[in-house]
């Protein structure tokens, strides 16, 4: 039996995500099981996740998941490649997953595929050089290098969101040596970042303004799990301040340390100067942002430099497999990863004692990135979640 394989930040968890599982298992079996790589506490457009990890994940096994792991902080917090590679090398650790399953607008893997093996390519390497000279934004030169090499119609992959993410899973999963089936279900309804719902559907963004807004009565029709009563939705708002104060701390140099700093393009001297003119964060990430440097990029580099994080946090490769969520198939599912998986598994937080130097490491970041998210709360909370927060765990299936 085929085990499927989702990569999500679930944030929150919807009903569009729960039809691509239902989907999932029309395609391969009603019984099939559905593991999940989630984003924790930090979202990849460089922002707070609307609930904690451990509430997102037990909403993903309630709306149909069966064990959700998660994507550690540094890979959820980069671009499309490096998040990409990160949740393919949680998914193909486990040693059990053998199908990638995606949101996709084409909904064909075929024209994904074609895409991935050209950006791999040595030609796509030269054609992208030269676009490059010409100081329009990577994405616009990575999409017209692809054309010249496949088509405008061979290219128009890159440039849809999920589709684009598709792109780079494939990549990744090539150089992983992954071979597994890739399912490529089409996206119906609201798309990435749709301000309206549309056939019975929402995207994830206008729920999350809505829940912070006061409309959470809107977003209930689109949540399968109704939103709990008393919990307060985290805010970048909370915390606004103490990340103003952070930036207006670092120079150039301190920026340049940073993933994605441009440190060769002089991106952190333009940073540097935001931080000292700009009085919120909107308009820090206005000052920066350029055609070339885009406003996603900018608002990822914030988050790094709050969280105090550097390009060498994010390891060669992931060094374990957290556990979130689970219910009974989980646990049948965590088995076999402990028998055949490639990664050790932390199913305890005492569990991080017998990890590598590197890996304990990556550990006592993840805690110091969770005690800054629980900043983002109306109410503070106490530091140190990470080290006694155990897997939720749900009876059934």
């Amino acid at each position: 039996m085929a085990v499927a394989g989702i990569i999500a930040e679930y944030n929150p968890f919807h009903t569009g995500h729960q039809r691509l599982i239902r989907q999932v298992r029309q395609r391969l079996g009603e019984d099939t099981p559905v593991v999940a790589a989630m984003t924790g506490n930090w979202a990849q457009r460089g922002e707070c996740a609307i609930a904690d990890k451990w509430q997102r994940a037990r909403w993903a096994v309630q709306g149909g998941a069966d064990l959700v792991l998660e994507l550690p902080t540094p890979w959820a917090l980069s671009s499309a490649e490096g998040f990409a590679r990160g949740g393919m090398e949680v998914l193909a650790g486990t040693g059990v997953v053998d199908a990638l399953c995606f949101g996709s607008e084409c909904g064909e893997s075929a024209p994904l595929r074609r895409a991935a093996q050209c950006l791999d390519s040595p030609a796509f390497a030269q054609r992208l050089h030269v676009h490059l000279d010409s100081h329009k934004p990577f994405a616009v030169c990575r999409q017209l290098a692809a054309a010249d090499l496949l088509g405008l119609e061979g290219a128009r992959v890159l440039a849809s969101p999920n589709d684009n993410l598709g792109v780079e899973y494939l990549r990744a999963g090539q150089a992983l040596g992954w071979t597994g089936e890739v399912l490529a279900i089409p996206r119906t309804g609201a798309g990435h970042d749709d301000p309206r719902p549309a056939q019975g559907y929402a995207s994830a963004s206008i729920l999350r303004e809505w829940m912070r807004t006061g409309q959470g009565w809107n977003a209930s029709f689109f949540l399968p799990t109704p939103w709990p009563e008393g919990l307060s939705p985290a805010h970048m708002g909370q915390i606004e301040r103490a990340v103003l104060y952070r930036l207006r701390s670092m120079g150039a140099r301190d920026f340049a340390r940073l993933p994605d700093s441009g440190a060769g393009e002089g991106l952190p001297d333009r940073l540097a100067a935001a931080a000292q003119s700009a009085c919120s964060m909107e308009e820090f990430y206005f000052t920066a942002k350029t055609k070339r440097y885009t406003h996603a990029r900018i608002r990822r580099l914030a988050l790094w430099a709050f969280l105090n994080l550097e390009a060498q946090d994010r390891l060669e490769h992931i060094p374990y497999l957290r556990v979130l969520a689970l219910n009974r198939r989980g646990r049948e599912i965590l088995r076999q990863v402990n028998k055949r998986g490639t990664l050790p598994v932390l199913a305890k937080p005492a569990h991080a004692r017998r990890l590598s130097q590197p890996a304990k490491e990556l550990m006592e970041l993840e805690a110091r990135c969770t005690d800054l998210y629980d900043l983002c709360f109306p109410e503070l909370k106490k530091g140190g979640r990470e080290w006694t927060q155990s897997p939720v765990y749900l009876p059934g299936r």
